[in-house]
């Protein structure tokens, strides 16, 4: 087991972040687990990041700390978003300022239609893209507005999930593993949806076990391991360095 201990004494952070998005030194534990060992990286706004590593690396882990979901007590370091000291809001505060989660589970709301699911997103502002847009992003969604949610395809739960966070106004959206589980070819719709979303000035950091696809989807590419940084760097580069993949990503 490990001691938990109060790791920001005597640190001294940057006044201002350097990028859009900035982790700076964060720690993270899950109970006396210390998942997240002093890790710190930039998301500059508009591009992809692909977070990488093996399982239990610490990606999941960072997402939630990043959106705040995880008692702050035990998160560590700060976290920046357009300027803003996301590390002193709760999570509700986070996502007003526009960072969404999209957990792998989906978290579709049962009993609801996919319209229902949609406006239940809308009904505190500010509000983002409107439904009739969001359907036109997801023609499957606007076919089966009146579905109950639950009962889609896993690929179709996963557009949902995707839309619904775009029915908020916001700047970055953290996915996890958002192709688990999915055909090819709806890992392909999703892939073209989210470059349509990097158009729209919105910054994505994508978690994702099929780290290639992710690869050459992404901008740039950060790689943890036992919750450190190892690379921090673009994603061609871990595509052309077969090394590091079979090191740090088995592939």
């Amino acid at each position: 087991m490990n001691t938990q201990v109060d790791l920001t004494k005597g640190k001294t952070f940057s006044a201002s972040p350097p990028a859009f998005l900035s982790i700076q030194d964060m720690h993270a534990y899950y109970g006396e687990s210390y998942i997240v060992q002093g890790i710190s990286f930039d998301v500059h706004e508009g591009e992809i990041l692909a977070l990488l590593g093996r399982n239990g690396a610490g990606k999941t882990t960072t997402l939630r700390a990043i959106s705040r979901l995880d008692d702050p007590q035990l998160n560590h370091g700060e976290v920046w978003l357009d300027q803003q000291p996301l590390h002193k809001m709760s999570s509700f505060q986070a996502a007003q300022l526009g960072l969404t989660l999209v957990p792998e589970d989906r978290r579709i709301i049962p009993g609801l239609t996919v319209e229902e699911n949609l406006k239940l997103a809308q009904i505190a502002p500010p509000a983002g893209w409107p439904i009739e847009r969001l359907y036109e992003l997801f023609p499957r969604l606007g076919e089966r507005r009146n579905q109950e949610g639950v009962t889609l395809s896993g690929g179709e739960q996963q557009m949902l999930a995707i839309a619904r966070a775009l029915s908020r106004d916001i700047k970055v959206l953290l996915l996890d593993e958002p192709y688990e589980g999915l055909a090819p070819v709806i890992v392909d719709e999703i892939e073209k949806t989210l470059l349509h979303i990097k158009e729209q000035g919105i910054t994505t950091i994508l978690v994702e076990q099929n780290a290639v696809r992710a690869l050459k989807l992404a901008d740039r590419a950060i790689i943890l391991d036992t919750g450190t940084v190892v690379f921090d760097g673009s994603a061609q580069e871990v595509l052309d360095n077969a090394e590091l993949r079979a090191e740090y990503l088995a592939i």
